[in-house]
């Protein structure tokens, strides 16, 4: 009898065993139906256009870029190419490209597409906001102003070998990750059609889009990492308000969501809610961007510096944000190895602020616009606690609310007085400091349109140092120059939470932006109720 007791209970542990390994174990097939939480439309489907954190949730789908960022190893790698070797001299680098990376249309990708894609971005007349990243190649900047047809620093070696000679002693992977220096195929894009058909490398082809619902892809089956995608299908769904996609999630509509301030409380203290959520701190860092060339008063760093001493940040986040923030103290996040961990925050101090606005010739105070969004951590509701803040040293506040696509579009076209905005400061701290650099376009991130000689002469060093100690050192003087001239209001680094049902596997906790998974890791299990 105590055999068949034992025999039974040995059955029972390996039938959980084996239930247990099920779930470990990636299933082929399924669909999985992500949001896109930051505005009520995509901007555009062609990455090259678009610099929309919104739009680039499908462009991680459909496309892919010539690295990614591995985020269980915390650093950047190779993704369409084997291999590089490095000269000497830290400039020139050479790529074996990946030889079985195919287009959805079928055609192979060869250096002409990279080639392709990185003289197309620097076309001068369109404005690309990849820019930013491709002028890092010798000529590049000389095909933007309209100098040449072709980037002198792009050499073909042979069909997968690529030679790229670049202008500053930096990681090239920092700069050739992001959405918005993804390769095309030139024959698609010349059809004149691809932001509503886009053809990329991915790991999943482009099926449907209808405009402010989604967009549907489904699995590529000629993606080049074997065994890759595990989905059948993949849909992101426009869902703007947290209170729509907390319906939604709770009644198993959709299988992950972005959690705002409130839900982000509930979910921690529901006992089922709780065992879905994934947290990571984001190098992101949310701030009011202040246009110095558009209202007289921001040119003066003494006003800059009142309106950061006259906004109680702490409250804020404390009250509004239900501390899923953590407090800004310059441009740069903690994750970087410039962050001066001894440079404290903006005290508040409304005295000192109107102390200052006075000494800058502004004792009575002035009035802007401020330009806003609907989004609750970063948008209207924080605008609306800080105007009776700036009252009362007598800064007047005159808000006006845009959807979240067409504040992109205000601040690369300068359309503003200052704004409100959620800003990628990682994981390159020299191209993230970029954005403060006098030459920079304004298309490209200089949106406040910041003059400095000093700063331009840090960034400089910093671009030419081989060592990376004091490469950090440079950046961190940049860093702590900017807390000094305070360009903008800092607001706080983000912390990001994503929602996900018991089914979904694979997720990454990115730090560069958690909505941008690479989607051919991700599976779901039998449970999954989507078809």
């Amino acid at each position: 009898m105590r055999k068949l007791v034992w025999l039974a209970a040995a059955a029972v542990a390996a039938l959980g065993a084996a239930a247990a390994e099920a779930q470990d174990t990636p299933r082929k097939g399924g669909s999985i139906r992500m949001t896109a939480p930051y505005a009520a439309s995509f901007g555009s489907l062609d990455p090259h256009v678009t610099p929309r954190a919104q739009d680039d949730i499908v462009s991680k789908a459909i496309q892919r870029t010539l690295y990614n960022w591995n985020t269980a190893a915390n650093k950047l790698e190779l993704e369409l190419a084997k291999s590089v070797a490095v000269s000497a001299d830290g400039l020139t680098y050479t790529y074996k490209l990946r030889d079985d990376a195919f287009f959805h249309n079928g055609r192979k990708m060869t250096a002409d597409d990279i080639i392709f894609s990185f003289t197309r971005i620097m076309d001068g007349s369109k404005g690309y906001p990849g820019a930013r990243y491709v002028r890092l190649i010798k000529g590049a900047v000389d095909v933007e102003k309209g100098q040449a047809k072709e980037i002198s620093g792009l050499k073909k070696i042979d069909d997968f070998t690529l030679e790229m000679t670049i202008t500053d002693r930096v990681d090239p992977g920092y700069y050739f990750f992001a959405g918005t220096t993804a390769i095309l195929p030139k024959e698609e894009v010349e059809k004149g059609n691809f932001a509503s058909n886009p053809v990329g490398l991915g790991p999943f082809k482009f099926k449907e889009h209808i405009p402010g619902s989604r967009v549907t892809t489904e699995r590529f089956d000629k993606f080049y990492k074997p065994g890759k995608p595990y989905l059948d299908k993949l849909e992101v769904l426009i869902m703007a308000e947290a209170a729509a996609r907390d319906v939604a999630f709770r009644n198993k509509e959709i299988d992950t969501s972005i959690l705002g301030p409130a839900q982000y409380v509930a979910y921690r203290a529901d006992p089922q809610l709780s065992k879905g959520i994934l947290e990571v701190a984001e190098m992101f860092t949310r701030a009011m961007v202040m246009n110095h060339e558009s209202i007289k008063p921001f040119q003066d760093k003494r006003v800059r510096q009142a309106i950061n001493y006259a906004i109680d940040a702490n409250l804020i986040i404390s009250r509004l944000v239900k501390d899923k923030a953590y407090r800004a103290t310059s441009w740069l996040p903690p994750s970087s190895a410039a962050f001066d961990k001894t440079v404290k925050p903006y005290p508040f101090d409304p005295e000192k602020a109107k102390k200052l606005l006075a000494e800058a010739g502004y004792p009575n105070g002035f009035e802007f616009e401020w330009t806003t969004s609907q989004n609750e951590s970063w948008g209207l509701p924080i605008v609306e606690a800080v105007i009776p803040m700036l009252a009362k040293v007598g800064i007047k506040v005159k808000p006006k609310l845009v959807e979240v696509t067409v504040l992109t579009e205000i601040a690369m076209k300068g359309d503003h007085q200052a704004y409100i905005g959620s800003n990628l400061t990682g994981p390159d701290s020299l191209a993230t400091l970029r954005c403060y650099y006098s030459k920079t376009p304004r298309t490209a991130c200089n949106y406040t349109g910041f003059k400095s000689p000093e700063f331009d002469k840090l960034l400089d060093d910093a671009a030419q140092e081989g060592d990376m100690a004091k490469r950090d050192e440079l950046l961190k003087k940049a860093n702590n120059l900017l807390y000094e001239e305070a360009p903008v209001w800092f607001f706080n680094y983000n912390k990001a939470v994503m929602a996900y049902q018991p089914w979904v596997h694979g997720l990454q906790a990115n730090p560069t932006e958690i909505t941008h998974q690479y989607p051919e890791d991700i599976w779901v299990d039998a449970s999954s109720p989507a078809k």
